[in-house]
């Protein structure tokens, strides 16, 4: 036990060192240079004052600011497509030899870096590039699935703890693309179910859940205005984390946790990954929002926990 507690505050020191990471994929950083630098977000109909709450023109000013512009997610980039992406699958719906290969070889050299001995039961690749939904924004989920009993520690929490906080710093240490996609590892247990329409087992060379194109439309219009709703929370919490630490990080782990429970509850509809919430999630995530919400809490925390003479 006293091993496990000196490997997790290791990995804490470690993870608390890190400054703020950057987007690192190529496509990701493409899309934000394109990003507006205002902390305005946009609606469906456009950007939004939230003084006068009308909609900005391109003649609108924000004192100190340039001309808005105004980006959109492509709506484009969700839709269903035909057919799993062709640089990962073969015809017959089985993922290439080489890119097995590799996930196996990046999965061995990150368990390797750890002081314990671990032992994966399964590898597995989820998320949209299993899936019909696949875009160039998509990442390759890598979940290597273990078996927190065999650990040793008899604390699962602290088990799962230390591999978030390991898998973090690997993944913020790391900048692995495969044709495009940014690599993703994630440690989960033998126990643990996953939520999703496409998972396939690396180790068995088959799916565990197969995919289905299926008759599935998406709800962009729904999704934007959650993200939305969301995003603008997140910019007047901004507004006030300098003055008011303690009620700014209330806020804080108040909408984080809405957003927890809003992609939970897409991922276990009818409609799944497909659902308007889990698609507000990624709109989200890929306008930096879910980054920005981390930083204001650790700029809140910081704040809140000070002393000053």
């Amino acid at each position: 036990m006293d091993k496990w507690f000196k490997l997790l505050n290791e990995a804490r020191k470690k993870g608390s060192r890190r400054e703020p990471t950057p987007f690192k994929s190529k496509a990701q950083r493409r899309y934000k240079s394109q990003r507006r630098k205002n902390d305005i977000y946009s609606t469906v109909s456009g950007h939004k004052n939230l003084s006068t709450g009308a909609p900005f023109t391109n003649k609108t000013k924000r004192a100190g600011t340039d001309r808005l512009r105004f980006e959109e997610v492509e709506p484009e980039s969700f839709d269903i497509k035909s057919t799993l992406a062709p640089k990962f699958w073969t015809p017959n719906k089985r993922l290439k030899g080489s890119i097995s290969k590799r996930l196996q070889r990046i999965a061995d050299d990150f368990l390797e870096g750890l002081q314990v001995e671990v032992t994966i039961e399964e590898l597995r690749l989820t998320g949209s590039l299993a899936n019909y939904n696949w875009s160039k924004y998509s990442d390759v989920d890598l979940h290597i699935v273990v078996d927190f009993d065999k650990m040793g520690a008899g604390d699962v929490e602290m088990i799962r703890s230390f591999f978030d906080m390991a898998r973090i710093k690997w993944n913020t240490d790391h900048d692995i693309m495969i044709y495009g996609h940014e690599v993703e590892i994630y440690v989960e247990d033998v126990g643990h179910q996953t939520i999703s329409s496409g998972i396939y087992s690396v180790t068995e060379a088959d799916w565990i859940t197969e995919p289905s194109p299926g008759d599935q439309e998406i709800d962009i219009a729904t999704a934007r205005k959650k993200s939305d709703d969301i995003q603008t929370k997140i910019n007047l919490i901004s507004r006030y984390v300098d003055k008011k630490p303690k009620s700014a990080l209330k806020s804080i782990n108040k909408l984080k946790e809405k957003i927890r429970r809003m992609r939970k509850t897409g991922l276990r509809s009818d409609r799944g990954e497909y659902s308007s919430e889990n698609i507000a999630f990624k709109i989200l995530r890929r306008e930096d929002a879910l980054e920005k919400l981390s930083n204001l809490k650790k700029k809140a925390y910081d704040s809140y926990m000070s002393m000053e003479f």
